[in-house]
């Protein structure tokens, strides 16, 4: 027998045509149950006795019969070969049934404002799968990580032949303010006036950094001013916001809880700037894994959802 140090190199399907024939008794019905041919199962035969470098059958012109060490090969190998069935029918239906594992991972915006509900609306369907949310700002390798999906603003990965990255929303930032600050300050009646406002703004805007807008209609416009805050990430902007300390410019989506809630509301709402695309990444290959192919469904689909709750901005 192969010692206990070496790897079997031989081919499975010589294995199978070598438990057929112990199964079955006679190469002529083993090659009948495989589909092939008496010479191509005896090939088979002989090719995996000379790996292993023992006779596994005693042959004579009218029977074949297996021999003390074809017995206790065909033992091992028809408990290995069930095992591979089992896990060959386990990889089959990880891509029809949802059920499993899913990691996913999602910046900072994201991960606090607008994942915790989809999250738990996927869940609610589909109770059989566990998420694990990883939130960073950090482009973390999906392959060495082991990451089903990576919904991630940008186009990157769309140009790679490894990943598949389709869109799943188009951002749009508008400008948004808590009603006490309102009450306060009064709402501005134009982009002129958002000059003498309190304007919170992410770190994409250093400085007196333009932020560029347009009505939807063709007109486009821009306001020129130093924030009277600046926050590294969309999620600090938000919060910031409600608490009425200015007029944050803010994804709608990651705007749209507090928008639902009325701790937001927009500010000259025909008003936005454009903020990319937000893309479902994934290693290229093979067919996803249903749970992968429904939990992005259910995010596309909750997106689209909270865009029409929130409007145009």
């Amino acid at each position: 027998m192969v010692a206990g140090s070496e790897t079997f190199r031989g081919s499975l399907s010589d294995v199978r045509a070598f438990c057929a024939v112990v199964d079955h008794g006679t190469v002529t019905q083993a090659a009948e149950v495989l589909g092939e041919t008496k010479g191509s199962i005896s090939r088979r035969i002989s090719r995996l006795e000379q790996e292993l470098g023992v006779t596994l059958l005693a042959r004579t012109p009218r029977a074949v019969s297996p021999t003390v060490e074809g017995l206790a090969f065909h033992a091992k190998a028809q408990e290995s070969l069930a095992l591979l069935d089992e896990a060959r029918e386990t990889a089959r239906d990880a891509r029809t049934l949802p059920r499993g594992h899913l990691r996913v991972t999602t910046s900072i915006d994201f991960g606090i404002e607008v994942m915790p509900e989809l999250v738990a609306g996927f869940r609610a369907l589909h109770p059989q799968i566990s998420i694990d949310l990883l939130i960073t700002d950090t482009r973390l390798d999906l392959a060495a990580n082991r990451i089903d999906l990576a919904l991630r603003l940008g186009s990157g990965e769309s140009q790679d032949s490894g990943y598949r990255a389709p869109v799943l929303a188009n951002l749009m930032i508008g400008l948004y303010a808590a009603p006490s600050y309102l009450a306060a300050r009064g709402a501005p009646d134009s982009l002129d006036d958002l000059a003498r406002h309190d304007l919170i703004l992410s770190r994409e805007r250093l400085g007196a950094a333009p932020v560029r807008l347009s009505d939807g209609q063709g007109r486009e416009g821009h306001i020129t001013t130093r924030p009277a805050i600046r926050a590294t990430d969309y999620a600090t902007v938000l919060r910031l916001t409600r608490t009425g300390a200015g007029i944050g410019h803010i994804p709608s989506l990651v705007a749209a809880r507090a928008l639902k809630d009325g701790a937001l509301v927009p500010v000259l709402p025909d008003w936005a700037s454009r903020g990319g695309v937000l893309r479902a990444v994934s290693l290229a290959g093979r067919e996803l894994p249903a749970r992968v192919r429904l939990f992005r469904d259910h995010v596309r689909l909750g997106l689209a959802a909270m865009r029409e709750e929130t409007g145009p901005g």
